[in-house]
């Protein structure tokens, strides 16, 4: 501010001596930008700023013109996190066994629909559980093939090919694609994102935490599980979320028996995470899984559910609790598939597929160290 030359504060219905002039507007040449003092310049903050976009020639009402990515423009994030733009759907060969959904506009799976409501939680003979072996190797096989892509700069866009291309190349199906209409081959999730999200050109970010989620369909069965990994340097808090909710899967496969309630795996979880002082998603449970990619049991992770039936030899069902540092309500983005957590706070999930046996249960989709991938960084 020049020295003898008097101006008045441009905030509304202040006409006090200015005494402060916008230093970003002394940057860019503007002319005038007085304020008598920060607090009335933060107070004229939200409508001054749109000066200093229509100096650089940007329109500060469309992002998105801007080259910033805004598909919706009126959403309000609960978290830090935003989409990015998606690449073209990826495509399957035609020589290669696809389930009922693919190739359906709507991605409906009407062999799924057909027991929907019905409880009969089915008991594999000895061929299908040798196939659901199978089909679960090879999920694993493509979720170690993104484990070790995953690092700072990579687009979960990028995880999402490794995936889709190490799937083709073992003449499985990626399940999640056209799934309902889901566009991608996996679920990226990062941060404040429970499950279901869809993999973009954001790339990951030091301290990131990002749960990938593969399921294959191979010669007619699928095989799903699922792992937290960090990205670069992760926080202790971050890492401490990741470890408590791994450890809460394995105390619930260890009551995985015959006679065993289902319900009875939400009472472990739940009992667990709260004394670590985390909650328990409800919205999205663990399900039976063989030749249809849902189907009963359901199987919630939380507390004094209602889940029905009692585990028996040859039943196959994934456990995949999602937890999270604050509340565990969730909500979800305009995409209609994101699932965020509704204070924006970080969750984590693991998931395995599990074929109950006579006298436990066989991690189908274990990894072959019999560790997940995270514990190689603590």
């Amino acid at each position: 501010m020049s020295e003898g030359v008097r101006h008045l504060c441009e905030t509304v219905d202040c006409k006090k001596e200015a005494r402060l002039q916008c230093p970003t507007c002394l940057k860019l040449g503007i002319v005038g930008s007085f304020f008598c003092d920060q607090a009335c310049f933060k107070k004229s903050w939200k409508s001054h700023k749109i000066i200093h976009s229509l100096a650089k020639g940007e329109n500060p009402l469309n992002p998105s013109a801007n080259g910033v990515y805004n598909p919706w423009p009126n959403f309000t994030y609960t978290g830090k996190l935003r989409p990015a733009k998606q690449t073209p759907t990826r495509e399957v060969p035609a020589h290669i066994p696809r389930p009922d959904y693919a190739d359906h506009p709507q991605g409906r799976s009407l062999s799924e629909e057909g027991f929907r409501g019905n409880t009969t939680i089915k008991v594999l003979d000895d061929e299908e559980i040798e196939a659901m072996r199978v089909s679960c190797r090879l999920g694993r096989l493509c979720l170690d093939a993104a484990a070790a892509a995953i690092d700072v700069g990579v687009t979960t866009d990028e995880i999402d090919r490794i995936v889709h291309e190490t799937a083709i190349e073992n003449d499985c199906y990626p399940s999640p694609l056209n799934y309902y209409n889901f566009p991608k081959s996996c679920c990226t999730s990062v941060n404040e994102v429970i499950c279901h999200g869809i993999p973009d050109m954001r790339a990951l970010e030091d301290g990131d935490i990002c749960n990938v989620d593969v399921t294959v369909y191979h010669r007619g069965f699928h095989g799903d599980l699922n792992e937290t990994f960090f990205v670069g340097n992760v926080s202790e808090k971050h890492k401490n979320l990741v470890k408590v909710t791994y450890e809460s899967l394995c105390k619930a496969i260890e009551i995985v028996k015959p006679g065993e309630k289902y319900r009875e795996i939400g009472n472990v979880i739940q009992k667990y995470v709260q004394s670590h002082g985390y909650s328990v998603v409800k919205s999205y449970c663990g399900h039976g899984i063989h030749r249809l990619f849902h189907t009963a049991p359901n199987v919630p992770h939380y507390a004094k559910n209602s889940a029905v039936g009692m585990m028996k030899t040859g039943n196959c069902f994934t456990i995949e609790p999602m937890i999270s540092e604050g509340t565990w309500r969730d909500e979800q983005w305009p995409d209609n598939w994101t699932a965020v957590t509704r204070d924006g706070l970080w969750s984590a999930q693991f998931e395995q597929t599990l074929l109950v046996t006579e006298d436990g249960c066989e991690i189908l989709t274990q990894r072959p160290s019999g560790r997940p991938h995270f514990m190689d960084k603590m």
